[in-house]
């Protein structure tokens, strides 16, 4: 990623033709499959009309398979791209709003927009709908989330506008464009070509299955470029200080909803059977709190950077506007530019989000009620055994939230110190709530009782270090943890490689189980088969954790969006989930295909 970003950086025409072609390659195979599902209609028209042969029975034998293949590329060709989702403003509904977008465009020299949209989420994008795939050019509309404006003041909204404006006024090219219809097009004709089980599937597959996590790949360095590009747009128009305090607090208040609202939110859900009345009212608590240290939240950014990002990490983009990490002075709140509007959208915004999740929340309560009777029979034990209390405290800690599950593990340990499962979530919980000290010892001692948690450990250190909110004392024994914790997690054996423990099992779920996560997946039309394995966990007594395999049959782009709802209401009770589709974790899927065998889901069935 890095040699990418280093060439779209000083030679962009040769990463340019890179990619180009890459993408001629992807639609050379299209056009030759065309061609020839095409020629055999040409030859019968020469055949009938030039050599006056008249029409008979094998003409039709010679054409049903070409037309078959035609019709299925030019099935998966076809796209129906939607507006964005969200509250659109009528004329004169934000006054206020409407001409502050105006008056960004017109300084940005950003093309005309369609209109302006406020959704519920903590994000703010530049949409252009194509029209005929781009050919007709592009349908603008600007997106702003409620939550976003109301983190922000009125600079740094101006600021969060202008840089979408720089992504509308370049429209991030028209290369840019094609190269991202160009990535969905082909895994929607792998797919196609597989659901019509055609003989050459299997060699398109292949094909594609090696060109598009490639192309993937490679044209992550033209987004971040775009990225940096539409900064650098933003400031030139409000200035680098007013971008870089926009950054610093999305990046603040997108850490506090990820780190703690979210997962509460969500496991609320194993208990609680509806989803609560109100969202953005909780949204906006939840990201408000003191100032943090943006050193430690700089070094944090940098250290999680993930290469299949499409955005760069907050240094990064700091170091290109070359402003120093400052958060301004609060000004007036964003929000007022809605005058009257924002207290109707919030209600309408937050019936929305509850018929949108009802789905997933039902799902998740139901699948939780075996761990709720589950929990129910432990509190009815008179004289649980050292292995009941520790599953009792888990219990505890996943569905009452508003309890402090930690004087059970401190029951549980003093029944069995060496309770590695009760150390280990003791030794969390502390170091969450600022017991650094004590709460890094129980880690230690559980790794030092199984090796096999250190990387487990390094994994939840990750999570609590992103909390912005952290105190130095804490911030500083998770620095020390990881120094000690890392060369033990190296030296453990890589999952499914070297250690037969690690090697994926049958999931050997019960029917029930089996025909929940079913009824689940048959809710979601775009999942056409699934494969379910156990992975063995390095922690002994950790709860069972289970891989889905997806055959995913829509836009590779909406992957991620998608299976985050789907991945939190389909839950198996007393286990973990992890879904995933292949995309670019091919090794893993053809592990789990092999030791499922048949798919557990078939689309219809």
């Amino acid at each position: 990623m890095r040699e990418l970003e280093a060439e779209a950086r000083d030679a962009p025409g040769r990463y340019r033709l890179r990619l180009l072609a890459l993408a001629l390659l992807g639609h050379g195979v299209i056009a030759g499959l065309l061609l020839l599902a095409l020629a055999p209609f040409v030859l019968v028209a020469v055949h009938l009309f030039v050599g006056g042969a008249s029409l008979a029975p094998q003409h039709a034998y010679v054409l049903v398979l070409p037309a078959v293949v035609a019709a299925v590329v030019l099935r998966t060709l076809w796209v129906r791209f939607e507006p964005p989702p969200g509250h659109r403003l009528a004329p004169e509904e934000a006054p206020l709003l409407q001409a502050e977008v105006e008056r960004m465009r017109l300084a940005m020299g950003g093309p005309p927009l369609e209109g302006i949209v406020i959704d519920g989420d903590f994000n703010a994008k530049a949409a252009s709908v194509p029209r005929a795939l781009g050919l007709l050019g592009h349908r603008h509309t600007l997106v702003l989330g409620l939550p976003l404006m109301r983190v922000l003041d009125r600079d740094e909204l101006r600021a969060v506008i202008a840089h979408e404006f720089g992504h509308f006024a370049a429209h991030d090219g028209r290369f840019a464009a094609w190269i991202y219809l160009s990535r969905g097009t082909w895994y929607r004709l792998r797919d196609g070509m597989a659901r019509h089980g055609l003989s050459f599937a299997w060699l398109l597959a292949k094909f594609y299955g090696w060109l598009a996590p490639h192309f993937d790949l490679c044209s992550r360095a033209l987004t971040r470029r775009h990225e940096y590009a539409a900064d650098a747009a933003a400031a030139g128009t409000v200035g680098a200080e007013a971008a870089a305090s926009a950054l610093l607090r999305v990046e603040i208040a997108s850490r506090r909803l990820e780190t703690r609202f979210w997962p509460q939110l969500w496991a609320r859900a194993r208990t609680q059977g509806h989803p609560p009345a109100q969202l953005q009212a909780s949204l906006l608590q939840a990201m408000q709190g003191d100032a943090v240290d943006l050193d430690r939240l700089l070094a944090s950014a940098a250290r999680g950077q993930d290469p299949r990002d499409t955005h760069p990490t907050l240094p990064q983009r700091l170091d290109a506007l070359q402003a120093p990490a400052r958060l301004g002075t609060p000004g007036e709140s964003a929000t007022t530019l809605l005058g009257p509007l924002q207290d109707a959208l919030e209600r309408r915004l937050d019936a929305t989000w509850r018929d949108a999740i009802r789905g997933h929340w039902d799902a998740l309560h139901t699948a939780a009620s075996r761990d709720r009777a589950r929990l129910a029979e432990l509190d009815g034990v008179r004289e649980p055994t050292p292995e009941q209390l520790a599953e009792h405290a888990l219990l505890v800690e996943q569905l009452r939230i508003d309890f402090d599950p930690l004087p059970l593990y401190e029951r549980a340990l003093a029944a069995d110190p060496a309770r590695v499962l009760a150390l280990f979530r003791a030794g969390l919980l502390q170091l969450r709530r600022g017991e650094a000290e004590s709460g890094a010892a129980r880690l230690r001692k559980a790794v030092e009782l199984d090796p096999g948690a250190a990387r487990a450990a390094l994994e939840e250190l990750h999570g609590i270090e992103a909390d912005p909110d952290l105190d130095p004392a804490t911030v500083a024994t998770i620095d020390a943890l990881r120094e000690t914790l890392s060369p033990l997690a190296v030296a453990l054996p890589a999952p499914g490689e070297s250690s037969a423990e690690d090697v994926l099992q049958p999931h050997a779920l019960d029917p029930g189980a089996l025909q929940r996560l079913c009824r689940r997946l048959a809710c979601e039309p775009r999942i056409a088969r699934a494969w379910i394995a156990r992975q063995p966990m390095a922690l002994r007594e950790a709860p069972a954790h289970y891989l889905v395999l997806l055959d995913w049959r829509g836009s590779v782009a909406g992957e991620a969006a998608a299976l985050g709802p789907l991945s939190q209401s389909l839950a198996i009770p007393g286990a973990s989930v992890e879904l995933f589709t292949g995309t670019d974790r091919r090794r893993l899927a053809a592990q789990v295909r092999a030791a499922c065998g048949e798919p557990v889901y078939r689309k219809g069935r």
